[in-house]
């Protein structure tokens, strides 16, 4: 084994899998909800449009308060800022089995998107102070397995906490509420015990090797290029973050547009709480599949823009294959063509923003570019719970995510052609007047 392949391996096995695990309860969290909506709509008189209203809500909260977010990791550390995120989010989440209408499950919502806001962007931004950007696609695809792992553990869990309905007076969604939140406010201790802030407060990892780190990050700067602003505000107006902000937000707009009424889609082939959770979770089998395979090839190839596109593609077939097929079948197998190109997406793209930014102003480029993709996962739970209440049936919503993910493949090459093409010329020129 190299030196390299060991010190990286050493990295994720001490870093990923807790850093899975924290993310899996945060996605539980917020996708829990596309649950809890089976019967706390009709417990509180919250119609279709209402509960996409207030299901997207989180994500303006999201956005509001990402990037100070991210800001304020960097200025307190890792390891106490995810541990204060924890708090906060188990906290609300506990809160949401007490909403008493539309207007409170707003409120909720909301205040959940602000609480958990830097976590993932936080992840993100602290993966680059790990690993070189060669091995990056690599290990976001593993971090990126806790969303489709959550959404498949959801639904099952999801569906026997509903059954817990009249224990202790509660209804079952106000049990799914409190059960959830709990595990996030626990894991806050460990949190700060296990966690370094960097590889210089890493005991486990020997002088030479946090060297070897140090020495390739130098290489990655030098190579791409990479941008370290004065004032990492800056970084909120490089064009090449706002560029890639809005490449993002197809992937999202439509990852949370299914995911929050997939099991309202399930729901509808027939079966009990349940046998919806079960079948639900069929398709992230199939994200996790592709996680597995499609940031390796992408790594392997040092391919992004490609492998981008045609998982753009995909998911726009199989969100239309979805809404036009009839048996239920039918719609699941596109449903898991759908899962399998959205979770890959979402680990190769993410590789893009450490190819230009480096230091705090990653910390802000990365925030404004996941604050800014989630305006999606508000646009996509509202438009569908607009479109299926304007036309009566759900796969309008799904024809509309269809033409969301065909913009991806429009906006993946402006992207190529304004940022790589430009930079591999600059390149190109600079190796010229050297030698």
């Amino acid at each position: 084994m190299s030196p390299e392949t060991r010190i990286i391996r050493t990295l994720t096995l001490r870093l990923i899998p807790f850093l899975i695990l924290l993310y899996l309860v945060a996605f539980i969290d917020r996708s829990a909800v596309g649950f809890a909506k089976l019967h706390m709509n009709a417990d509180l008189g919250i119609s279709d449009m209402a509960y996409g209203f207030g299901a997207g809500l989180f994500f303006i909260g999201y956005f509001i308060f990402e990037v100070p977010s991210n800001l304020l990791l960097e200025r307190y550390g890792a390891r106490r800022w995810f541990a204060r995120i924890l708090i906060t989010w188990g906290a609300i989440t506990i809160g949401m089995a007490f909403v008493q209408g539309a207007h409170s499950f707003y409120a909720m919502r909301f205040l959940l998107g602000a609480a958990e806001a830097g976590f993932f962007p936080g992840v993100l931004y602290y993966i680059t102070r790990w690993y070189p950007v060669r091995h990056r696609g690599k290990v976001l695809g593993f971090f990126i397995l806790s969303q489709p792992i959550a959404l498949m553990v959801t639904g099952p869990l999801s569906g026997a906490l509903l059954g817990m309905d009249g224990i202790g007076g509660l209804h079952g969604w106000q049990w799914l509420f409190i059960c959830i939140g709990v595990p996030a406010v626990l894991l806050a201790w460990p949190t700060l015990k296990l966690l370094p802030d960097a590889p210089k407060d890493a005991r486990w990892l020997a002088e030479a090797d946090r060297t070897w780190l140090l020495r390739e990050m130098d290489k990655d700067r030098g190579e791409y290029g990479q941008t370290e602003h004065a004032n990492p505000l800056r970084a909120l107006t490089d064009r090449r973050v706002l560029l890639l902000a809005l490449l993002y937000l197809p992937s999202t707009l439509s990852t949370y547009g299914l995911s929050l009424w997939l099991p309202t889609i399930v729901h509808q082939f027939g079966g009990s709480d349940l046998t919806t959770g079960f079948i639900s979770s069929i398709p992230y089998i199939f994200g996790i599949i592709g996680l597995l395979i499609m940031p390796r090839s992408s790594d392997r190839l040092n391919d992004r823009y490609g492998h981008l596109t045609l998982l753009f593609i995909l998911g726009a077939l199989g969100l239309c294959l979805s809404a036009w097929l009839q048996a239920p079948v039918l719609q699941l197998a596109a449903l898991c063509l759908t899962a399998f190109s959205l979770f890959s997406i979402t680990a190769i793209f993410w590789v893009l923003p450490g190819r230009f930014l480096t230091g705090v102003s990653a910390a802000a480029g990365i925030a404004l570019i996941n604050s800014f993709g989630n305006l999606g996962g508000y646009l996509g739970p509202f438009g569908i719970g607009a479109l299926k209440e304007y036309t009566g049936t759900l796969a309008s919503g799904l024809y509309f995510l269809s033409a969301v993910m065909l913009t991806g493949v429009l906006l993946t090459y402006i992207v190529y052609t304004k940022l790589e093409k430009k930079a591999l010329s600059e390149r190109s020129n600079a190796l010229e007047q050297a030698s």
